[in-house]
């Protein structure tokens, strides 16, 4: 049963991005203030729900929410601040469009770098423990996964429309035959290194 607030009458917005770990693509983030009184059965951490979960509750979130906003940042931004700054970027830039602003942020995990003078609260699995922050996992991840199923179109050799950017085999398979795309973030490791050993 997913926390309905961390602090009682407290505009609260939940953070949550998506993409870090990818090889591939923008890493998104989400922000989402939720009503006290929101109902929203199914909502929970994303990665528990399946895709056809996670698409029907988008339009729910958005209908139920007070404020929401996804925002996204380039890989070539991420080559350029690294991927947790890009990360702290995303969710800083999908606060700035909020309609209201928050009296307190609930983030996923367990860094986040101040924005404004708006208390924060770092929370480890926060997408499975507090509504607002699911709400915002949920968010992100399905439109980043439009996104990369639609760049899949371009690029098909990537599996891009299953591992969504991931370093699976078949997506390190695509970089070795066919070399990275333009959406490849150079700054990670695309391929294992491999050591040849000498006798």
């Amino acid at each position: 049963m997913l926390l309905p607030y961390f602090q009682e009458n407290t505009i609260e917005a939940g953070l949550d991005e998506v993409g870090r770990g990818c090889l591939a693509g923008p890493v998104v983030a989400a922000a989402v203030i939720l009503p006290s009184d929101f109902d929203i059965p199914l909502l929970n951490d994303s990665k528990k729900l399946s895709e056809s979960k996670r698409n029907a509750l988008v339009n729910e979130i958005k209908s139920q929410a007070l404020a929401w906003h996804v925002s996204e940042v380039s890989h070539t931004k991420i080559d350029e601040i690294n991927i947790l700054n890009a990360s702290f970027l995303a969710m800083h830039q999908a606060l700035n469009e909020l309609s209201i602003t928050p009296e307190l942020l609930l983030v996923d995990g367990n860094r986040f770098t101040k924005y404004k003078n708006i208390p924060h609260q770092c929370i480890v699995k926060g997408d499975g423990k507090y509504a607002s922050i699911a709400a915002a996992s949920i968010l992100a991840k399905v439109y980043r996964d439009e996104l990369m199923a639609q760049l899949h179109q371009q690029y098909p050799y990537y599996g891009w429309n299953k591992n969504v950017g991931y370093p699976t085999k078949l997506h390190r398979e695509g970089i070795k035959k066919h070399g990275p795309s333009e959406w490849h973030r150079m700054s990670f490791t695309l391929l294992p290194i491999q050591t040849e050993l000498f006798n």
